[in-house]
């Protein structure tokens, strides 16, 4: 029998051309939105509806509840539940007076590269159907509801890939603004869009630049697909909460218990206040765990107020069928 000969050092270079060709491959599929089987995959705690791709879909009323909800409700809950990495700070913040809320869709940048753009650019086009440039592709995607969050690695001078036009489209689209974690332009045009509460990393008036054949500044390579904001891993269909200068991410399974306890925790407040401005009770014992005395005050206090708070009625009386006073 004849025996092989091939010396040791070529079964390596077989092996490495292997890795490198499932390597090419696989960048082919990196800008794509991520599989409906990956998605569940990654967000099994979440038992409710879904977007037809996989993502969690958080009800509007949840989402419309949450814009009353503080960082630090929302931290408590998610500290308690072992989710310590969840806030993002030090933001330029645009429209800074109103709260951004919604579901997040995620996408994330590289520094450009242009054998990977290209290849991710012909996919995109002649398999996928998309048109235009890539930083368009995410926000072709957005439907109400949705927040925008881009990993943009910090891009600076020839970094913005947004600006009034694509701000525009993004709006229209999502009714919201965009947490990024890089540079804008137009800053100006951006503003005049009262609703578009955004969290960006700078300002600067260059524009990024997408020719594989000259200049590229940037690359996306993940759309829905987890991303990194600041110290925070986020999720697709995670909730975006943005106010007072910093944003939050809530794993949507958790959205629920946030406002539920950011509502409870707002009634008990302003029932401490008023009855501290009476001076029925003294600061000791609204500060301290309340006697079942104060428990019963407050139960009756919350029914004889029951049409005036700032909780949904029926929150309020789902509330009262679990208290035993």
């Amino acid at each position: 029998m004849q025996q092989n000969h091939k010396p040791k050092y070529m079964n390596k270079i077989y092996a490495l051309s292997f890795i490198v060709l499932c390597f090419c491959l696989s960048t082919a599929a990196f800008a794509q939105q991520i599989s409906r089987e990956e998605l569940l995959f990654l967000t099994p705690e979440w038992k409710g509806e879904r977007f037809p791709d996989g993502r969690p879909k958080v009800p509007d009323a949840i989402i419309e509840r949450m814009k009353q909800v503080t960082h630090e409700e929302a931290w408590a809950v998610m500290k308690g539940e072992n989710y310590k990495y969840q806030y993002a700070e030090g933001w330029l913040v645009i429209n800074p007076d109103s709260v951004l809320v919604g579901r997040a869709l995620t996408a994330t940048f590289m520094p450009g590269r242009p054998d990977i753009q290209r290849v991710i650019t012909e996919k995109g086009h002649k398999k996928d159907g998309r048109i235009k440039d890539q930083n368009s592709w995410p926000i072709d995607m957005l439907v109400k509801g949705d927040v925008y969050v881009a990993d943009q690695f910090g891009a600076h001078e020839n970094g913005p890939t947004i600006g009034d036009n694509l701000a525009n489209s993004i709006y229209a689209k999502s009714g919201n603004g965009i947490v990024y974690e890089g540079a804008i332009r137009d800053i100006a045009g951006l503003k005049e869009l009262g609703s578009f509460t955004s969290f960006v990393r700078s300002y600067h008036p260059s524009h990024h630049l997408n020719n594989p054949d000259g200049e590229l500044n940037t690359t996306l390579i993940g759309i829905n697909k987890p991303t990194r904001i600041g110290k925070v891993t986020v999720m697709p269909g995670d909730i975006v909460l943005g106010r007072d200068g910093g944003v939050s991410f809530i794993p949507p399974h958790l959205a629920e218990k946030v406002v539920k306890t950011s509502e409870v925790v707002r009634l008990r407040d302003m029932f401490g206040h008023q009855r501290l401005r009476e001076q029925k009770y003294t600061a000791g014992q609204i500060d301290n765990r309340w006697s079942p005395e104060i428990e019963k005050d407050f139960s009756k206090w919350l029914n004889d107020h029951l049409n005036e708070l700032p909780v949904p009625k029926e929150q309020i009386q789902e509330m009262l069928k679990t208290r035993t006073w």
